[in-house]
């Protein structure tokens, strides 16, 4: 098959396209022919090295870790799912940027969804719905998500609204009528974001979800008033420090499945900013490397 791959961590004109061998599902595991995957923030921080000691990965490798395409091969014990039918979702850290990928979870891609949104569904739709699970029950809360117009930060707000919150999203200026779109009231991140957020709620906010890793979390902390009404997806440490929830994304096919029913009911569509083909990976990486992306960034293979 064919993929893309980095020998040595690197830049993203490192990576090459080139023949390499077939993957094929373990138990519980299954193969799809992938139609477009998905590029994260985990995928160019993997090939450039910058999480080598937390995620070592054996090179030469295959960048990416969501993908969606058709069936075409499944492992010992698999239920609920044929070769033929249409899927998104997960496999391992690496693999998926390729002509074939292997998948621990899944679940049927809706039609509402096109090959690139259900591309873009996967590690997006899980990490956020992991970060407001941490939060408990939505429904009228007001809920502040920093980061909103990102992957997982456009999808945490569509999830949010569909569960009953009414949701303040931060972003730029530029992308405050997208947020709009998405059902969020927009304001602008940085300094001065309690008073902002004062004048939109002026009963205050419930709950916070950090997508963004923007060093402000000490602010969204005191937002809240207490770190157990905050989950940070994106910080880690900062999160660790101030005691809020911390949270990161698993590989489970009943949160696809969640997913794929709002999708289906059309209150959950994954934002795509631009999907470029496997020949123009370097670029993908390049652009999703610099930020600031309005939705997900996707391979079409």
């Amino acid at each position: 098959m064919r993929a893309a791959r980095f020998h040595e961590y690197g830049a993203a004109e490192d990576l090459v396209i080139e023949e390499v061998p077939d993957p094929h599902p373990g138990p519980g595991e299954i193969r799809i022919r992938v139609a477009a995957a998905g590029v994260n923030p985990i995928d160019w921080k993997l090939r450039a090295g910058d999480l080598r000691e937390i995620f070592p990965v054996e090179l030469p490798a295959v960048p990416g870790r969501d993908a969606a395409g058709v069936v075409d091969e499944t492992g010992e014990g698999v239920e609920g799912v044929s070769v033929g039918e249409r899927v998104f979702g997960l496999g391992g850290v690496t693999g998926a940027t390729a002509e074939l990928f292997v998948l621990s979870a899944w679940a049927h891609a809706p039609a509402t969804w096109n090959d690139e949104q259900a591309a873009g569904a996967g590690l997006a739709s899980v990490t956020a719905m992991c970060g407001l699970n941490a939060l408990g029950s939505l429904a009228g809360r007001t809920l502040l998500v920093e980061g909103a117009a990102g992957g997982v930060g456009s999808a945490a707000v569509e999830i949010a609204v569909a569960r009953g919150a009414t949701v303040i999203g931060t972003a730029g200026e530029r992308n405050h009528e997208f947020l709009t779109s998405l059902g969020a009231v927009p304001t602008t991140y940085g300094p001065g974001l309690a008073r902002r957020v004062s004048a939109l709620a002026p009963n205050g906010v419930d709950l916070v979800l950090d997508t963004a890793a923007s060093g402000s979390l000490d602010d969204l902390v005191a937002i809240a008033g207490d770190p157990k009404r905050v989950a940070t997806v994106a910080d880690h440490a900062g999160g660790e420090r101030l005691g809020t929830h911390v949270v990161g994304a698993v590989n489970d096919s009943a949160l696809l499945s969640a997913a794929a029913e709002l999708g289906g009911q059309g209150r959950y569509t994954p934002r795509i900013e631009q999907a470029y083909p496997l020949e123009r990976i370097a670029d993908a990486h390049a652009r999703a490397e610099r930020g600031h992306t309005r939705g997900k960034i996707v391979i079409s293979v």
